[in-house]
């Protein structure tokens, strides 16, 4: 049985960059969910285009997954990480845009989407069990623990105050880290975790047997030693 360790959280919340150094320090494969997300919003917007959803509404769902099906947007196994693809071209820089940020949210709520993105993550995964996982696979996103993989025997919860998290974002960006940019950002990821915590489904919220773990005040090298810590417990040799 392939050994997975599961990693969740609210965004900029470390949860990409933590699981992606967790498994190059174990030796194992990386598989970020949201990349998956951002790529299925990115082929929505430019095949279907934004006026392809009335203000306010959803995208069809079975437009997009017709969509998503014939380009294909799919997860490519590349060395140890899964890299997303829109009709075999690499996308992992342009899903990274303000036109996909805007409006991946929206998309992940489609329930028929998340079924589709759940699908096609068990399916990678599952994938690697014939020896591609070089041990096992670290997963992260909003809800792996809570219903991707509920059976994972490590899920770890990563937390962080608000500003702490704008100040992460707005770094990341490149921007200037003032006091007005950070409440400004602050004030959208509390938005953008209210929307994430109290959607209908798979809300965003740690499972009953994860271990929290507040980053507030730890590196990303310290948070990574703490994963790792427990995984080694956990998965021995």
């Amino acid at each position: 049985m392939l050994r997975v360790i599961a990693i969740d959280g609210p965004a900029a919340s470390g949860k990409s960059s933590t699981a992606g150094r967790v498994a190059e320090r174990l030796g194992w494969v990386h598989l970020d969910s949201g990349a998956l997300y951002r790529a299925l919003t990115l082929a929505a917007v430019d095949s279907l285009g934004e006026g392809g959803r009335r203000k306010g509404e959803e995208w069809p769902a079975q437009r997009v997954l017709d969509l998503a099906d014939r380009l294909p947007v799919r997860l490519v196994l590349v060395g140890t990480r899964f890299r997303p693809e829109i009709a075999g071209a690499d996308v992992e820089e342009a899903i990274r845009g303000e036109r996909v940020t805007r409006y991946v949210s929206m998309l992940a709520a489609i329930p028929e989407v998340r079924t589709w993105v759940n699908t096609r993550q068990r399916q990678a995964v599952e994938g690697l069990e014939g020896g591609g996982g070089g041990g096992g696979v670290v997963v992260d996103g909003r809800d792996i623990g809570t219903v991707v993989f509920p059976e994972a025997p490590l899920k770890i919860f990563l937390t962080a105050t608000p500003d702490e998290r704008a100040r992460r974002r707005l770094f990341q960006r490149g921007q200037d880290v003032d006091v007005e940019q950070v409440r400004r950002e602050s004030q959208a990821l509390a938005a953008r975790d209210a929307a994430d915590s109290n959607r209908r489904i798979a809300p965003l919220k740690p499972a009953q047997d994860a271990i929290l773990l507040d980053t507030t005040a730890l590196t990303l090298e310290q948070q990574v030693t703490r994963v790792v810590e427990l995984a080694r417990g956990l998965f021995p040799g």
